[in-house]
């Protein structure tokens, strides 16, 4: 097991998707990963991914609440005014599922909306409030994460600035969830923007670009990310939220290249 290996998470909504869901937690831990996320898995009974979790020897970084109805094109409920008793019994419903799992972050999509209307603003640091201060009092920290507008169109939370400013008004309640993939798609300074966030930054994500196959990518410079976490203190997990261009363990080799480069 590398050192490594052990700083990253398994994202096992676009990992070992060769396999049944439940099937993937048992791979991950073979395939060396002490860590796992997902996106939803709201359809298994918590108790059963618990055990999942516990019998692989797994540490869970992080999964999603509700985003309203995924398959017809929502992308969450935080954003909009007109949701907003369906935002917040997906808030109760996330936070009694993540109890039950141990969760410690819980990310909170904010939803399809236009990026300057006031009222979604309105309604989205307002439903932020009240969601943290619910998922405070179970000890879990809810994350946001600014998606870019070519993956996700029409995405309210497209703006690092605007996140940076939502998480340190929070105090602490809510984090960024950092996805350099995303981060580079939407600017070319990958690494001035993590040196600038990292500090408010509780999870990060990496994908290989332009494609978001594996991280190892002329444009993604895994080794000063690596390093630049490293010399900052940065103690959470990487998240490999990333599609494989072939299977999933062929595509890991980039893990052992990039540790013998640091």
């Amino acid at each position: 097991m590398s050192i490594l290996t052990q700083r990253l998470s398994a994202n096992l909504s676009f990992l070992f998707t060769e396999l049944p869901f439940l099937d993937r937690f048992a791979a991950a831990a073979d395939a060396g990963f002490t860590c796992v996320e997902f996106l939803f898995s709201y359809e298994y009974a918590p108790e059963v991914i618990a055990q999942r979790l516990e019998t692989n020897g797994l540490a869970l970084s992080i999964f999603n609440a509700p985003p309203g109805d995924w398959e017809k094109g929502e992308r969450g409920l935080a954003a909009l005014s007109d949701r907003q008793e369906e935002f917040r019994e997906s808030i109760h419903r996330a936070l009694d599922y993540g109890s039950a799992i141990n969760a410690t972050t819980l990310h909170v999509m904010a939803g399809l909306a236009r990026s300057r209307d006031p009222v979604a603003h309105m309604t989205y640091r307002d439903n932020l409030a009240w969601a943290a201060e619910l998922a405070r009092a179970r000890n879990i920290q809810l994350l946001i994460e600014p998606i870019n507008m070519f993956d996700m169109p029409g995405y309210f939370l497209d703006d690092f600035a605007l996140a940076a400013d939502i998480v340190e008004a929070s105090q602490g309640s809510i984090g960024l969830q950092f996805d350099l993939y995303h981060c580079s798609k939407m600017h070319d300074t990958v690494l001035t923007y993590l040196a600038a966030y990292l500090p408010i930054t509780s999870h990060i994500q990496i994908a290989g670009v332009p494609d978001r196959h594996e991280p190892a990518s002329p444009d993604m410079p895994l080794q000063p990310i690596f390093w630049m976490l490293e010399r900052m203190g940065y103690a959470g997990r990487v998240g490999c939220e990333y599609r494989p261009a072939t299977s999933t363990v062929e595509g890991l080799r980039w893990i052992g290249d990039l540790e013998a480069q640091l």
